[in-house]
Formats: C-alpha cells, structure tokens, sequence
C-alpha cells in the first residue's frame, strides 16, 4: 500500500518532457469552433462532466472560486439566446465598416452546438484575499477555469467555442440568475467536421500572429 502511495506522490508532482509535448500539443490544436463547424451529435454527459471538472481546478485569487456554470441542453434556450446575439452582432458592425470580411464570419454556434455552457462570476459581499488592490481577480480568475475546460475539451476531441457579442444581463435574466452573478463567458460544446489546421482568422489574415520578440521583455 505504501509503495502504491508513493508511487502515486511521484506521479503527481514529476512529469516527463513527454508529458510537456503532449501539454504543447492540445494547446497548439485548441481552435474557437464556430457553427458552421460543429455537429449537431449528442454527447456523452460523462464527457461534459469532465470539462466542467478540469474549470474546478483553475486557480482562484483568495482560492475564492467564484465561479458558476449553466449548462442548457434546451433549443428554446438557445433560440433566444441567438436572437441576442443577432441583435448584438448588428450593433458591432458600425464598429468595422472598413473591413468588409467582417460580413461574412459565422461568429458563434449557439444553434448548432447540442451543449452551451453559461459562466458567471460570483460578486463577493466582502473583501477577498488578493483582490483588495486589483478587484476583477476574481473575475480573471473564472477566465482560468475557462481556459482548462477549452484544453480539456480538445483533449476529448470535443469543439470548444467562446461567443462574446452578447448581452450579459440579458443573458442572466433569460437563464434566471440573480444579480450578484456577472456572465463572463458563453460557451458552445460539441463534435465537430474537422479541426482547422490554424485559427480561422489567421487563415483569413484578419491579424497577424505576433512573435515572441514582439510580446515578451526581460529585466535580467
């Protein structure tokens, strides 16, 4: 029993350059799955589960954990849901009048996706350890559990999509979420035909990929 402990110690505190590769790997193939890409399949609840699990390991500031998740299933939902969104979108369009491609992208896969997942930020009524100078660490925090569920999911060969062009209180109030709850982020789930080989805005050269050069200074 005591060599199985430690076994499992040395597990779970040593990895390998062989684990790094594949850590690489996921996050290298995470793509934003839009609905034009998505398959309208049901998917395994067990499968659900363990992206929801994978957010319950994000790091909290304060180990607050101030997060909650929706998941809706319903396609009443998600049909009223999409109309906010299309009212969203037609808002947006003011902001891009000089790039014509913006016409043509399929933003979201509300509809098409068989899971959307909601997720809020709980507003705390008193002061959180490490939040007292920089007070949205607690919403930064939830967009850590975001994160390990998009890796999750591509290493469950499952599409992960991020629709922002929404209305969070409009969505709060359509899912009944009380006040002290903030959407932070709106989550389409499901099988898809394929996995670009690159980010589909790099492909149509919306943005260029910046460098590390470009990003990263040291103060040695």
């Amino acid at each position: 029993m005591l060599n199985l402990w430690l076994k499992r110690e040395k597990r779970v505190n040593s990895f390998t350059a062989e684990t790094s590769k594949i850590l690489k790997e996921i996050m290298m193939a995470r793509r934003d799955i839009r609905g034009n890409n998505f398959k309208s399949d049901k998917i395994d609840k067990g499968r659900i589960e363990q992206i929801l699990n994978s957010a319950l390991l994000a790091p909290s500031v304060g180990y607050s954990q101030p997060w909650k998740f929706v998941v809706i299933e319903k396609q009443e939902i998600k049909e009223k849901i999409y109309k906010n969104f299309n009212k969203e979108l037609e808002k947006s369009q003011q902001y891009f009048k000089e790039r014509p491609l913006y016409q043509q992208l399929k933003l979201e896969g509300i509809k098409e996706a068989p899971i959307n997942i909601a997720i809020f930020y709980e507003k705390s009524k008193k002061e959180i350890l490490g939040q007292t100078s920089q007070k949205r660490m607690g919403e930064y925090s939830v967009v850590c559990a975001v994160q390990n569920m998009w890796l999750m999911a591509r290493s469950l060969n499952l599409g992960m999509g991020w629709v922002s062009i929404l209305k969070p209180k409009k969505v709060r109030k359509l899912l009944n979420i009380s006040k002290e709850y903030k959407l932070v982020a709106y989550l389409c789930i499901g099988e898809v035909k394929e996995f670009p080989k690159n980010p589909e805005l790099k492909t149509l050269k919306w943005n260029k990929q910046k460098k590390y050069k470009d990003v990263v200074s040291w103060r040695s």
